[in-house]
């Protein structure tokens, strides 16, 4: 159990539910709003329900990232509207990273800005999405495109949720974790290399409540990621291709799945750009090859993907930008590699 506290708001990992009540009473909103999706409806709101001594309106959304989009926020909005929200109002995300995401979003820019509550229920939104203030949708098939920087009022991280999940969501939500640890900590890459996923649920608590303190300190230290926040991306520059290119398919990854091979793919950059040695590299790919099952890239499509990548957000004056690792434990952010290393890489 962890309390952590950040510039802005307090983070709650599974510490006694009468601090959520105590925050909701101190706020006095006029009203209540909870954001689910069909599975968040049937396997998490109960729970809320029984854990919250207050009343709210749900407002249900269809699940899955190819909703998050501009016009689930249109109804969301109208929704509110309906309900007469007011300046006042506080909604309650209660769902994975679309519903962070989105939901933060919404409440973000409706009237310029509401209070609202993350309660992510997927591993993946407990050790990343819910914190830092990120919020967005994505648009015209590019990842989280449309957006802004907004904190939340409060998180609550809640790890019997992840007992509600199928194992492929778990496997998602690690590759988050592992990320933290391949940027951030040693010591952390090491327990993971030798356990792997086998957690109990005290070792879940634990390692979430470490993996977000690792978030934490970087976005402490860059909020708006003009700089070090940048190293959270590891992964993320050809994994965000790789996701929105299956998204078109028939067989769409997860977003851990893709950052996964994005993993594989830019430690290979790491060690091209001798950052890391090819012992490192074959660990990285030995760990995620053992927990992951991950389709092939077609090879004819290798520009389809580098297509993708040219509209990160994190390029600079056409070069495609990444965070690579400077050994495990440390990362190295804008780094800029020849477009046929790069190619490399996707074969790889």
């Amino acid at each position: 159990m962890a309390i952590i506290q950040t510039d802005h708001y307090e983070i709650n990992v599974d510490e006694s539910y009468d601090r959520i009540n105590d925050f909701i009473d101190k706020l006095e909103p006029s009203k209540i709003f909870v954001i689910v999706d069909n599975n968040t409806e049937t396997h998490c709101l109960p729970l809320l329900k029984e854990k919250l001594h207050l009343d709210f309106i749900s407002i249900r959304i269809p699940p899955g990232e190819k909703y998050k989009t501009i016009n689930t926020c249109q109804a969301l909005w109208q929704a509110l509207i309906e309900n007469h929200c007011d300046r006042n109002c506080l909604v309650i995300n209660l769902g994975g990273g679309v519903i962070g995401d989105m939901g933060g979003f919404v409440a973000g820019t409706y009237m310029r800005g509401i209070n609202f509550i993350q309660v992510p229920t997927t591993l993946l939104s407990q050790v990343d999405a819910s914190v830092g203030g990120k919020l967005g949708v994505d648009h015209m098939g590019y990842k989280n495109m449309i957006g802004m920087f907004s904190n939340p009022s409060y998180v609550w991280i809640h790890t019997p949720f992840l007992e509600t999940l199928h194992e492929r969501e778990v496997l998602s939500g690690f590759a988050e974790v592992i990320k933290h640890a391949l940027i951030s900590s040693k010591r952390m890459w090491d327990r993971i290399k030798v356990n792997g996923i086998g957690l109990s649920e005290e070792d879940w608590t634990q390692v979430v409540s470490q993996s977000v303190k690792i978030k934490q300190n970087v976005v402490s230290e860059d909020p708006k990621e003009k700089g070090i926040r940048k190293i959270l991306n590891f992964g993320h520059t050809v994994g965000h291709a790789i996701e929105s290119y299956f998204l078109k398919t028939n067989n769409p990854l997860r977003h851990g799945e893709a950052v996964a091979k994005g993993m594989i793919a830019e430690a290979f950059l790491a060690f091209k750009t001798k950052r890391i040695t090819i012992i490192e590299m074959e660990e990285i790919n030995s760990l995620l090859e053992s927990i992951y099952d991950l389709p092939a890239i077609p090879k004819e499509d290798t520009e389809k993907i580098i297509a993708l990548m040219s509209m990160d957000k994190k390029n600079k004056g056409g070069d495609i930008r990444f965070s690579l690792l400077n050994g495990i434990g440390s990362c190295d952010y804008d780094v800029s590699v020849e477009m046929d290393i790069i190619r490399q890489s996707l074969s790889f």
